[in-house]
């Protein structure tokens, strides 16, 4: 975990949770009734990409029958990242203290949401972690354990990054962190979205503690992950690295001449 200098941190009293949907009518009604069990005076918001199965109707259908679930129809389906943006965006206009990410597959207990906003009153990033004491994958095959595991230790080696679960999808943010990494820039939209928030919050000197959870593949559905997505997450992280340590590089080069100037 990331753990810079503590400051003083406002409490969190207006918590937005984000639901991102494409295809998941029958898992909604679900994570929604687990979210609003675990943290009742929260709000969620669907971030629906014009799920051709219907998961748009059933969205609003809970939207109507509860006003703490809001419901964002997105045009189609562009990417994790950008249906995450897209809510952040609102949430921060609407002045919510803490944005929190979660999957609608039931694969992020949302009974652990609790214990993440515990966490975040003395961090500006928590994440729920597989990769730590205490979390653990349920019902995933040997491949896609090391594909996750190989992929994390690639990014905390390469990047630097004292995180052990980058990539993961269940976190929260508080809003101030948020301005403080600047959305504006940001251009991965899959999967890598999660390790590119994560490295910006590195770099702008936030706290980013994790917390262990279980992470369930889901029952229902199919699974989002394909290869275009895990050879982007590969291509971005590759460049940041090469980037970063080719910062370091040009700094340890001017730090040496510096001191051979000095010399008399």
């Amino acid at each position: 975990m990331s753990e810079p200098a503590t400051h003083d941190r406002p409490a969190l009293t207006k918590i937005l949770i984000l639901v991102p949907t494409y295809n998941e009518r029958e898992n909604l009604p679900l994570i929604v009734r687990r979210i609003r069990d675990s943290v009742p005076d929260a709000d969620v918001l669907v971030l629906e990409d014009n799920s051709p199965d219907g998961t748009g109707e059933v969205a609003d259908e809970l939207a109507a029958a509860d006003e703490r679930v809001e419901v964002m129809h997105r045009a189609g389906k562009e990417g994790l990242g950008k249906a995450y943006l897209a809510g952040f965006a609102w949430g921060l206009e609407r002045g919510y203290d803490a944005l929190i990410e979660i999957d609608a597959d039931g694969s992020h207990p949302p009974e652990r949401l609790p214990a993440l906003l515990a966490a975040a009153a003395e961090a500006d990033v928590v994440i729920g972690s597989r990769w730590i004491r205490g979390g653990k994958v349920v019902n995933w095959p040997l491949h896609r354990k090391a594909l996750s595991v190989g992929g994390n230790i690639y990014v905390k080696t390469l990047l630097g990054m004292p995180v052990n679960d980058a990539t993961a999808g269940f976190r929260v943010y508080r809003s101030d962190a948020l301005r403080t990494i600047g959305l504006d820039g940001v251009d991965s939209y899959g999967y890598c979205f999660q390790a590119d928030l994560t490295w910006r919050a590195i770099r702008a000197g936030l706290r980013v503690v994790e917390v262990p959870i279980t992470f369930v593949e889901r029952e229902i559905g199919q699974s989002k992950m394909n290869p275009d997505i895990a050879r982007e997450s590969l291509l971005n992280i590759s460049r940041w690295g090469w980037e970063y340590r080719r910062g370091q590089i040009r700094s340890i080069g001017e730090h040496l001449v510096h001191r051979s100037k000095e010399r008399p």
